[in-house]
């Protein structure tokens, strides 16, 4: 694409940052079409991560820039009324100072997802005279193959593609928090498969993010790939 979105992609960025600068792709209307999306992507106005089997959408640092340097940019004639409030909110922006960010705050906190229900697998009765053995830790290939599991099923099969952290340690709820940042702490260290990477925009974390985060050392990490 070329360096300034079109007036459907300009749209996009509005309704994402009307929501703080992130939101699920099914929550945004009109939705945005598929070209436009991967348009934006492109040009690094917005980036993608799925999450469960929605599709979050986050405006970048580039997108928050080019959005507070072009509020009187054209945007579809049905949505005159919107342009009309962007030359207002530019005015006044001009007038006092104040930068887009500031105006916007942070994202709105959105509803979890509801929990899928799961059919709970009978246990075998133990045999007269013998007693149930409680399973032991699970090995770091276990939880290594249990990450890279989870991975796939939140991109539908797809690698290379961004996840948070937050959607993974939802799908490994039964591991508990030190057996899931142990294996982080190996893919950090010695995984050429896998990378931890973090939000380019700070704008776009809330507060389950932050509490998702994988921190070594104070840095944290809120992102994982991994490749074929």
């Amino acid at each position: 694409m070329s360096g300034t979105p079109t007036p459907k992609q300009a749209l996009v960025l509005w309704c994402l940052l009307g929501r703080g600068g992130s939101a699920l792709q099914s929550a945004l209307a009109p939705k945005p079409d598929r070209a436009d999306r991967e348009a934006l992507v492109a040009g690094r106005f917005i980036e993608t991560a799925r999450e469960g089997r929605s599709l979050r959408l986050s405006v970048t640092d580039r997108g928050w820039d080019w959005a507070g340097k072009h509020l009187r940019e054209p945007l579809p004639p049905s949505f005159r009324v919107l342009r009309d409030w962007l030359e207002r909110i530019d005015s006044d922006l001009t007038r006092s100072g104040r930068t887009l960010a500031d105006l916007i705050g942070p994202p709105a906190e959105e509803p979890p997802p509801s929990p899928k229900p799961s059919a709970t697998p009978r246990k075998p009765s133990a045999k007269p005279g013998k007693t149930s053995a409680k399973p032991g830790k699970p090995s770091a290939q276990a939880v290594r193959a249990r990450i890279e599991a989870a991975y796939l099923a939140l991109t539908g099969g797809e690698r290379a593609k961004a996840v948070r952290l937050s959607a993974l340690r939802a799908e490994l709820k039964d591991l508990d928090r030190e057996t899931v940042d142990v294996a982080l702490a190996a893919i950090l260290r010695d995984d050429p498969k896998a990378r931890l990477s973090q939000f380019s925009d700070p704008k776009s974390l809330d507060d389950a993010e932050r509490a998702a985060a994988f921190s070594p050392a104070g840095e944290p990490f809120h992102i994982i790939r991994i490749q074929s």
